[in-house]
């Protein structure tokens, strides 16, 4: 029996585990991948699929077991007397008795070829005709049944065992693909994490620096050289802020569930389990190929592959249902020994002396006057043959639309990041000139808030544009179905 497991190759030497404190658990990546390869549920679920298809394809194999039967049986009957209407005289009574046994094994093998061996035997005995008889007969032999035409080169147990073949591969690549959708997940959920992390931070800072000005205007106005409008925009503008940070706050528990969600079989055990990722958004200029991508994407990816052997499915139907097409013609033949005596000793010493033989050899034809039902389903799906292909190459289309787009949100990811650091460093160097413009009382209040929310924006943008290029590059992975790869994943089948 295969078993299927999931091998995980690092391309390089992870750092040491941090140790847990209390219920904060630091985590890299490849530590969330390996935990999910493990316990994430969907991949539990479709891991079983390949073992299934691997049962059904020995169940179609089951088609070529022998079949063996044995059987005994005993009678007894009697026949009245009967009037003789030419004499006056009455027909005797007769009395049988008979023990017959026969048993037999056949089958079919993988070109087609129909065998049974048979033996049979019985022994009678009683009164005929008011004079007692006892006498045994049998005999033993094989018959043959080779098609030539229909059912010659395919038939039903060969379909089955290269449909279920097909489907074995179907199933392997059906794993491969929810394997690639998981790790695609967790790679999004813990950039999320990561983003949600430093937003929150982010926020904090701003309500620092929010509440900071205000306790800064509350002294000024003490001493007259600030009015109470200023301080109330100052108030208005930290209780904003301290509601930004309870939203990201929120948003840090909830990208925090949906990473444990993919991870873990067993929610309660990491319900308390604060995830601290060991890594950061950080970004590392990629070239793109979009020809290259495409290759990846026509060769890699699982539904492409999956479309391909639904096409290769279909040819195997109509294959067969070409073969069913033609008459049946058939060499069929059969050889043995046939034994009589009185007893059953007598008839089985003659089967082993083999002293009687008999034989057969011949053809039979039978040709369906129409054959509407056969011609018509090799139609049908010769047209299904048709509508798979133009499937197939609708998904090829598709798949290389999604790798340009990918491709292209990629790029355009990577100069979100450019942009958004320089508007971040603008917006520093804004704030710090504004305050110290606001210092000598040359800028008000107002002012100095919208510089800090527009550095507090910009700060922002320079994480999510981080994120969004980590997620990018992931996606484009996906899409050419080389996330496996990239990540070193190894998927290993015993």
């Amino acid at each position: 029996m295969k078993t299927f497991v999931v091998g995980l190759i690092f391309a390089a030497t992870l750092p040491a585990a941090v140790a847990q404190t209390n219920t904060t658990r630091p985590l890299s990546l490849q530590d969330c991948l390996k935990e999910a390869l493990q316990h994430n549920f969907d991949v539990q679920v479709e891991r079983f699929q390949p073992q299934i298809s691997l049962y059904n394809l020995y169940s179609a194999y089951a088609g070529y077991d022998p079949q063996f039967n044995i059987s005994g049986k005993h009678s007894y009957n009697v026949s009245p007397s009967t009037r003789n209407p030419y004499s006056t005289n009455l027909v005797p009574a007769s009395v049988s008795d008979e023990n017959s046994f026969s048993s037999g094994i056949g089958g079919t093998l993988p070109w087609g070829l129909q065998y049974d061996f048979s033996g049979n035997i019985s022994e009678q005995y009683g009164s005929q005709a008011g004079s007692p008889f006892d006498d045994s007969s049998g005999n033993i032999g094989v018959t043959l049944t080779q098609p030539l035409l229909k059912n010659f080169w395919t038939d039903d147990t060969r379909l089955l065992i290269v449909a279920a073949k097909n489907n074995l591969k179907q199933s392997e690549q059906g794993l491969r693909q929810q394997l690639i959708t998981t790790v695609s997940a967790v790679e999004n959920a813990y950039y999320e994490l990561i983003y949600a992390r430093e937003n929150l931070t982010v926020q904090q800072e701003a309500l620092k620096l929010a509440q900071t000005q205000l306790d800064q205007d509350r002294q000024r106005m003490q001493i007259g050289t600030l009015a109470q409008l200023s301080v109330e925009q100052d108030e208005s503008q930290v209780a904003q802020n301290q509601a930004n940070v309870i939203t990201a706050e929120f948003t840090l528990a909830s990208d925090q569930n949906t990473l444990k969600n993919l991870l873990t079989d067993n929610y309660v055990e990491w319900h308390d389990t604060d995830i601290v990722p060991t890594a950061t958004l950080e970004a590392v200029q990629q070239l793109f190929d979009l020809q290259d991508s495409w290759t990846k994407g026509m060769t890699q990816r699982p539904d492409l592959l999956q479309a391909e052997l639904t096409l290769e499915q279909q040819g195997i139907q109509l294959k067969f249902d070409h073969n069913q097409i033609f008459p049946e013609l058939d060499l069929v033949g059969s050889y043995g020994f046939n034994g009589a005596g009185k007893e059953f000793s007598d008839t089985f010493g003659q089967l082993n002396n083999g002293n009687a033989p008999f034989y057969t050899y011949g053809a039979q034809l039978s040709v369906p006057l129409s054959n509407a039902k056969a011609r018509n389903a090799y139609k049908a799906d010769k047209t299904v043959e048709q509508q798979d292909l133009l499937k197939l190459k609708q998904l090829e289309q598709n798949v290389m639309v999604q790798i340009d787009n990918a491709v292209k949100q990629a790029q355009s990811a990577w100069e979100s990041v450019a942009a958004t650091k320089q508007a971040r460093i603008y917006a520093e160097a804004a704030l710090d000139a504004e305050q110290k413009t606001y210092a000598v009382g040359k800028a008000t209040t107002f002012e100095v808030l919208q510089y800090q929310n527009s550095l507090t924006t910009a700060r922002s943008n320079e994480i999510r544009a981080l994120a969004n290029y980590a997620e990018a590059l992931s996606n484009l992975a996906q899409q050419e179905g080389s996330t496996l790869q990239r990540r070193n994943l190894d998927i290993k089948v015993k």
